[in-house]
């Protein structure tokens, strides 16, 4: 059986704040299959690796970060919060790519939505990814359908995820032309573990956010999920193991 991918959710952020570079070149150094990102514009359209629309649980900062221009975010510390973090720098999406360039590593990059900026997100992400050449290590991920076709659009050869955070119509296992691969919560896999199956009928593996529970890790093992997201990469894989040798 072909063990799933492990995919560190914004970087190795159980042991490192996420979305810094320390908790990234952690994740490489547990030698995890994939990283995984979440993408921002601030108000000067740089990309930048924050997940909230706001800084207040990430950072010292306060604020939206699409109303802040990149040298203010850039005044903020968004390590010292972990426990297990120290100061640390805003992440710009750049500096990641140059990260993984020429690294045995895929990078899954989420465009967060809504945004006051429409899909200039993913126009951006586009020419970001046309500057470092490097589409054959990217996967595209949103939840939104229209971010998702959008950037089909604009860079046909990078594969994507239609993230869900509910099955919905997408029940049967069946995703628009648009999409590659489906990306449920794990919370889904419970309470149906049927649909992998019906998405792989329909010609799409399976994303699944975010694994961290021993017995979450050996249900997407068993079910044949292709990529895992996790926190705690080193451990998954760790459980990983353990649950095939038994």
């Amino acid at each position: 059986m072909e063990l799933p991918s492990v995919v560190a959710h914004r970087g190795a952020s159980t042991d490192r704040p996420e979305h810094t570079i320390g908790a990234y070149e952690l994740a490489l150094s547990e030698s995890a299959d994939g990283l995984e990102c979440d993408v921002r514009l601030s108000r000067d359209g740089q990309l930048v690796c924050v997940h909230d629309r706001t800084l207040s649980r990430t950072s010292n900062g306060r604020g939206t970060v699409s109303t802040l221009s990149l040298e203010q975010l850039k005044q903020f510390d968004y390590g010292s919060w972990h426990r297990h973090g120290q100061a640390a720098g805003l992440l710009v999406l750049d500096e990641l790519l140059d990260l993984v360039k020429g690294k045995n590593v895929q990078l899954f990059v989420e465009t967060k939505h809504p945004v006051r900026y429409r899909n200039e997100v993913e126009r951006k992400l586009a020419e970001a990814l046309k500057r470092h050449a490097l589409d054959a290590q990217i996967v595209m991920m949103s939840f939104s359908p229209t971010a998702v076709r959008v950037f089909r659009e604009l860079v046909p050869d990078v594969r994507t995820v239609l993230l869900l955070d509910r099955l919905g119509r997408y029940r049967a296992g069946a995703l628009p032309e648009f999409a590659d691969y489906t990306g449920p919560g794990v919370h889904l896999l419970r309470r149906d573990p049927g649909y992998v199956d019906r998405a792989r009928r329909a010609g799409h593996e399976t994303y699944v956010w975010t694994v961290d529970r021993p017995e979450d890790v050996a249900l997407c093992r068993d079910l044949g999920v292709r990529f895992l997201a996790t926190n705690a990469p080193a451990n998954t894989r760790r459980l990983l193991t353990a649950n095939l040798a038994t």
